[in-house]
C-alpha cells in the first residue's frame, strides 16, 4: 500500500512537470515493480506488456475506428451534418449553437472520438457562428462541449478500451451508452437555450440557414446509414464489435468516394492523423498496463477493498467517493489516462459492492452501469480546467480565441454534464433500460 501511494505521488509530480502521461506511467510502473521484484523480472514484464499490447487483435479496432472518423472528417461529411442541423434550428435564437451540438452528436456517433469531433467541428461550425454575430464564448463552448459526446455515443473508442480492460461485453456497453448520449445532447441544447435567454447578446435573434446541397443530403443520409450499418451489424450477429472497426472504416471510405469528397491530400491527412493518434493511444495504454501491473502487485486494489470495508459505508457512498475522485483527477488528467489508471483499481471494488435488490441487484448490471458513470465523469474532464483536452484541441485549430473565453463558454455545458451525471448515478435505468 505504501509503495503504491508513493508511486502515485511520483506519477502526479511527473504529470505536473509536463512529462507525457504514457511515459510517466511506464517509468513509475517500471521502477516501482523493480523495487519489489528486481530488474530481471521487470524487464520480462515490460517486454511482455509491450509485445502483447502491440500485437493485440482486440486493440486493432482502435486505429480502424480512428481511420473511419478521420476519413469522414476529411471528406466533408461533417459539413453536411451541420447544414442539416442548421435547417432544423437555424431560425431559432441560438439556432447555430443548437445545430452545432446536434451535429457534434451525429458526427461523434460515427467517429468514436471526442478530439476528432472537436477539431472537425471547430473548422465547420465556428466560421458561420462568427459571421452571424455569435459571441466567441458561446460558439467555442458549444463546440468544445459538443465534442465530448464522442467519448460515449457508440461506437465509442473509450467504451471499447474499457470493455477490453474489464472483459465486459462491448455490445452491451454500446447499448448502455445510447440513452446517456442522447440525454447529453438534450441537456446541452437546454444549456444553449438558457444561455441565450440569460445573456441575449451572445447570439443574434435569427439566422437564415443556408440551403442544403445534394452533397450535404448525401452526407447526412450516409452518416445515418453508417451508424445503422455498424450497430445493426453488431446486434444482428453479422460481425463482432472488433470486426465492426474494419467494416466501418471500409464503409466510410466507400461513402467518401461516392460523394467525391475525399481528395488525395485528404486521404493522406486521414492516414497520417490515424497513425499519430494510434501511436499516442498505444503509448498511453502500454504505460497504463505497466503501471497497473505495479499497483496490482503492490496490493493496492485489495488494500482499497479492505479500507472501504473497514469504513463500513454504503455502496452508494463508495460510488460518490469515486465520482469525486474522478472529478478532481479531471483537472489534471485526460479521459483515456484516467480510465486506464483507475479502472483496474476501482473495478474490483465495485464488483464486490452490494446495492441490494432492484435494477442494481444483478452484479453484471452494476458493472455496466458503473462503466457508463465512469465514461461520463471522465467526459467532463475534457472541458474541465486546467487541462480540458477538447479546449486545447479547439484552440490549436482556432488559435485566436483566448483560453479563458473558451472555459467561460463551456461553463453552462459543464453544469449540464453535472446534472446528467447526477441523473445517471441516481437513476440507473438511463444506462440499463435498453439492455
Amino acid at each position: 500500500m505504501t509503495v503504491s501511494l508513493i508511486g502515485i505521488a511520483v506519477l502526479l509530480v511527473l504529470v505536473f512537470a509536463r512529462v507525457p502521461i504514457g511515459f510517466a506511467m511506464a517509468l513509475v510502473g517500471t521502477v516501482g515493480f523493480a523495487s519489489m521484484r528486481g530488474w530481471d523480472a521487470t524487464g520480462a514484464m515490460v517486454g511482455t506488456t509491450v509485445f502483447d499490447t502491440g500485437l493485440s487483435y482486440t486493440l486493432s479496432v482502435v486505429p480502424l475506428f480512428i481511420l473511419m472518423g478521420n476519413v469522414l472528417a476529411q471528406s466533408g461529411i461533417a459539413h453536411g451534418l451541420f447544414a442539416g442541423a442548421d435547417r432544423i434550428f437555424g431560425r431559432m435564437k441560438g439556432g447555430l449553437a443548437l445545430a452545432t451540438v446536434l451535429s457534434c452528436g451525429g458526427f461523434s456517433a460515427v467517429s468514436g472520438s471526442s478530439l476528432a469531433t472537436a477539431a472537425t467541428m471547430s473548422q465547420v461550425a465556428l466560421p458561420p457562428m462568427r459571421r452571424f454575430g455569435y459571441s466567441d464564448s458561446l460558439a467555442a463552448g458549444s463546440i468544445a462541449a459538443g465534442g465530448t459526446l464522442g467519448i460515449l455515443i457508440p461506437p465509442s473508442i473509450i467504451l471499447i478500451i474499457y470493455g477490453l480492460i474489464t472483459e465486459s461485453d462491448i455490445g452491451d456497453l454500446f447499448i448502455a451508452g445510447l440513452l446517456p448520449g442522447a440525454l447529453g445532447i438534450v441537456l446541452y441544447m437546454v444549456a444553449v437555450m438558457v444561455t441565450v435567454r440569460l445573456r441575449p447578446g451572445t447570439a443574434p435573434d435569427v439566422t437564415d440557414p443556408r440551403p442544403m446541397t445534394r452533397r450535404d443530403v448525401t452526407g447526412v443520409l450516409g452518416t445515418l446509414a453508417l451508424f445503422a450499418f455498424i450497430m445493426g451489424g453488431i446486434y444482428g450477429g453479422f460481425f463482432t464489435p472488433i470486426e465492426a472497426g474494419g467494416m466501418g472504416a471500409a464503409f466510410a471510405i466507400v461513402l467518401a468516394l461516392v460523394i467525391r469528397g475525399l481528395t488525395r491530400r485528404g486521404a493522406r491527412t486521414a492516414v497520417i492523423g490515424t497513425i499519430r493518434s494510434t501511436a499516442m493511444i498505444f503509448a498511453i495504454i502500454i504505460g497504463a498496463e505497466i503501471f497497473s501491473t505495479f499497483v496490482n502487485f503492490a496490493g493496492l486494489p485489495d488494500a482499497l477493498v479492505g479500507f472501504i470495508y473497514d469504513l463500513d459505508i454504503s455502496a452508494w457512498a463508495v460510488i460518490a467517493v469515486m465520482v469525486l475522485i474522478y472529478l478532481v483527477m479531471g483537472c489534471v488528467f485526460e479521459s483515456l489516462s484516467m480510465i486506464l489508471l483507475t479502472v483496474p483499481v476501482f473495478y474490483p471494488v465495485v464488483a464486490q459492492l452490494d446495492f441490494g435488490s432492484g435494477v442494481l441487484g444483478d452484479p453484471d448490471a452494476v458493472l455496466i452501469w458503473f462503466a457508463i458513470v465512469v465514461v461520463v465523469v471522465t467526459e467532463i474532464s475534457l472541458i474541465t480546467p486546467p487541462v480540458g483536452m477538447n479546449v486545447f484541441v479547439m484552440r490549436s485549430v482556432i488559435p485566436d480565441i483566448e483560453l479563458m473565453t473558451v472555459f467561460r463558454g463551456v461553463l453552462p455545458f459543464w453544469i449540464a454534464d453535472i446534472v446528467r451525471l447526477i441523473l445517471l448515478v441516481t437513476i440507473p435505468w438511463f444506462s440499463l433500460g435498453l439492455l
